[in-house]
């Protein structure tokens, strides 16, 4: 690998973990790669990564923390298919080589670190880093719908004030509703009148003009009054049960409207 310069390492410590990694891999001098098809070096740069972390946090020097990046690819590297046992003879070893280069106390720090993680999780380690994987990756591109964008503050409404302004539109358009249906059962009961009246006048033989009796002219009279009585019956009482039922829903709002609030 490339051995990292302290101005580089001390970059990738100041970045964002996102923004890190990507200047790492760029100091590696790593191709670009897919990160869900690649996972195992993906893995290798979260490592490397997570020990400029773990140095820089320790108050290494950076020259020192550069050094323990190449400490953790040199061990990764060398490790590699051993047993446990060899590989923490390996680190044993390795961390006598380094004794010129990392002071004692951080000589110390970096055995911890790497016994808590690298050889606690060997066996994690050799799986993922040491071994071709088959990976089957499917791969879904989900539209997301943000929902709109909302109205200022100062555009917003009580809500009890919003409720009442819809129960008033609502009850306009019963308004509307009802009086369209009221004209049109007026003119249905006009046409009914019209063809009822027409079926009582008597039938004329030959003469239009012929003169009605008393008695014929009374009933005739009082069949009209009666099918007009009947119309306006039905269209009163057609009127009072529309009127029942708006009202009887209104009210019904309103107590919810009340409770609420």
């Amino acid at each position: 690998m490339a051995l990292l310069i302290p101005q580089g390492v001390e970059n990738v410590f100041q970045l964002q973990k996102p923004e890190g990694r990507e200047h790492l891999r760029r100091l590696l001098n790593w191709e670009e790669f897919d990160e869900l098809k690649d996972s195992r070096r993906s893995i290798l740069l979260d490592t490397l990564y997570e020990s400029i972390i773990f140095a820089a946090g320790k108050g290494f020097p950076w020259v020192e923390v550069a050094q323990v990046v190449k400490f953790t690819e040199e061990l990764l590297r060398e490790t590699k298919g051993c047993s446990i046992t060899e590989a923490a003879t390996i680190l044993g070893n390795k961390l006598r080589d380094y004794e010129g280069q990392l002071n004692t106390t951080h000589l110390l720090a970096q055995c911890d670190y790497f016994h808590n993680t690298f050889i606690r999780h060997y066996k994690l380690y050799q799986y993922v880093l040491g071994r071709d994987q088959d990976v089957k990756l499917t791969v879904t591109h989900l539209e997301v719908c943000v929902p709109p964008q909302p109205l200022p503050l100062a555009a917003g409404k009580d809500q009890a004030v919003w409720k009442h302004e819809q129960q008033v539109v609502e009850l306009s358009a019963a308004e509307v509703q009802k009086r369209a249906y009221m004209l049109q059962l007026k003119e249905a009961l006009r046409l009914e009148q019209q063809h009822l009246l027409q079926e009582i006048l008597p039938e004329l033989p030959g003469c239009q003009h012929q003169v009605l009796k008393r008695e014929e002219l009374e009933n005739l009279i009082n069949e009209a009054i009666h099918i007009q009585i009947e119309c306006l019956k039905e269209l009163l009482q057609s009127e009072i049960q529309r009127t029942f039922v708006t009202g009887q829903s209104g009210q019904d709002e309103a107590l919810k409207l009340y409770k609420a609030n």
